[in-house]
């Protein structure tokens, strides 16, 4: 049963702006890097089960700081991907288009595609927080599919047909599904692959959302290639525009999301060669998907 939402005696002691029908929310007025109390928190809580979206202007956040709101919201999670000398990802590890010298370069990868962060966890991700060191001066947006939406949109017969199935999401799936050097071994054995319902509800609202991506192989107890195939589909009619909402980046923005009921990818619309991308990101832990 889905937990009772927080009642909020008095206005937040921040202002809020809704950016899309789809979900997000511009906040304006805190300054993340401050300490503030639980009432404070609680009300950011309530903006993020209701927007999915939340989209902090002019944040100037040390790494430390970053770390310390993330954990405000749980456990931050580890990384399965790897630096260039083999180590793992720290904490917050920085996300960029720089080659070892500093200079922009054209780059490739899975988060151009659309997913949810690390689905391919036994216990997949609650959020994503990304702030924004430097921004191209065009481009280099985020976008964002509601899931609650792209289940709603279902006819009757294909929810039915989707309810009781599960995929199989992998860290082999998403380096073949995005074209990228396979997985290693040491990877595969990190992260062996998991079984996730393909239709989840949120653990806090309990409204129903696809739970579908780059990280899926395919449909447990179908053949491979037609279970593929599936998922393919649904996912193209998951992300139709109605769906998206597209973030447009300023330096200093601090963006977090639920990726329990939102898909997200970036998008290669600037010139990576001569302009610098630089987010940091920490991902906080979830619960097992129902």
């Amino acid at each position: 049963m889905a937990a009772p939402a927080r009642e909020i005696a008095s206005p937040p002691p921040f202002t809020m702006k809704p950016l899309s029908p789809v979900g997000g929310v511009e906040i304006r007025g805190i300054d993340l890097a401050a300490p503030f109390g639980d009432e404070v928190f609680d009300a950011i809580m309530d903006a993020f089960l209701e927007h999915h979206i939340l989209v902090f202007r002019d944040q100037k956040l040390s790494g430390e700081a970053q770390l310390a709101f993330t954990r405000r919201f749980g456990e931050i999670e580890e990384h399965v991907g790897r630096l260039p000398n083999g180590e793992k990802y720290p904490l917050l590890h920085v996300i960029h288009n720089l080659d070892e010298d500093g200079n922009p370069v054209r780059i490739s990868g899975g988060n151009y595609f659309w997913h949810t962060d690390k689905s391919y966890h036994a216990v997949p991700s609650l959020l994503t927080m990304l702030h924004a060191v430097e921004t191209p001066s065009e481009g280099g947006d985020t976008q964002f599919a509601n899931m609650h939406m792209a289940w709603d949109s279902l006819d009757r017969e294909t929810q039915e047909e989707v309810s009781d199935l599960c995929a199989i999401h992998s860290w082999e799936a998403n380096r073949r599904n995005t074209n990228q050097s396979p997985a290693t071994d040491v990877q595969k054995r990190e992260r062996p692959p998991v079984r996730h319902p393909v239709v989840r509800s949120h653990p806090v609202t309990g409204r129903k959302a696809l739970y579908l991506g780059i990280h899926t192989s395919h449909i447990d107890g179908r053949p491979k290639e037609e279970g593929h195939a599936f998922l393919n589909r649904l996912l193209r009619r998951a992300t139709k525009a109605d769906f998206i909402y597209t973030h447009k980046w300023q330096k200093g923005d601090l963006v977090l999301w639920d990726n329990r009921c939102l898909l997200h990818r970036a998008v290669a619309n600037f010139d990576m060669e001569s302009e610098r991308r630089v987010l940091h990101r920490t991902v906080v832990k979830g619960t097992v998907p129902y």
